[in-house]
């Protein structure tokens, strides 16, 4: 009986999530495994969100409130679209270590196949960085000392709290988002460094 051999995915799909993560030429081990887990310390808290404002699961502790959302946009899709532009931003940090963010991709129309100049990668990394650090640094302090961010006491349904398995869940998914930024810096220096080293003529890796 012959052997039946199974040919490898090479649909459209499988070939952009492969020219989307392949690192490029220099990437260390490390960088890589940092570029690669930034989205997942964004992942857990989407989840969260849309398990709970989306599908209603008795997961939360207090009420679901709009807030002060227009009564246009129901709560419902404003949580879907959040956590898809939640990852969108995240998946960005995979460009600090991928092809596409040394060389513009080819469906990019006037700049595809020129070169990134460096500050275009550094200077956004650079300031997400330093906005994610001390946003998610302000609040992890806040919320141990028992306060929002503005200084007002915590109000005791508090959907993220060690007192409730609900909250523990809640505290659970949110608290890998401390790690965003700082995963962040390392790679915008390995990206710097990278690119100064190799200089800024970065051939686009060609397809077959």
């Amino acid at each position: 009986m012959a052997a039946v051999t199974q040919e490898p995915l090479t649909g459209p799909v499988q070939r952009a999530w492969h020219v989307a993560h392949e690192p490029v030429r220099g990437v260390g081990r490390w960088t890589r495994i940092a570029a690669y887990a930034v989205p997942l310390t964004v992942l857990p808290s989407s989840l969260w969100r849309i398990v709970v404002f989306t599908f209603h699961a008795p997961i939360l502790l207090g009420d679901r409130d709009a807030g002060s959302l227009p009564s246009w946009l129901p709560l419902e899709l404003y949580v879907v679209l959040l956590s898809v532009i939640s990852e969108l931003f995240a998946f960005t940090a995979i460009g600090l270590a991928a092809s596409w963010g040394e060389v513009f991709p080819r469906w990019i129309p006037l700049l595809r196949g020129r070169t990134v100049p460096r500050a275009v990668g550094v200077v956004p990394a650079a300031l997400g960085t330093l906005i994610l650090t001390v946003l998610w640094t302000a609040l992890t302090v806040s919320f141990l000392s028992h306060r929002t961010i503005t200084g007002r006491p915590l109000p005791s349904e508090f959907p993220v709290d060690y007192h409730h398995w609900q909250g523990i869940l809640a505290l659970a998914a949110y608290a890998p988002l401390i790690l965003w930024g700082p995963l962040l810096g390392i790679l915008t220096i390995a990206y710097w460094r990278r690119r100064a080293h190799t200089g800024e003529q970065t051939q686009l890796p060609r397809t077959p």
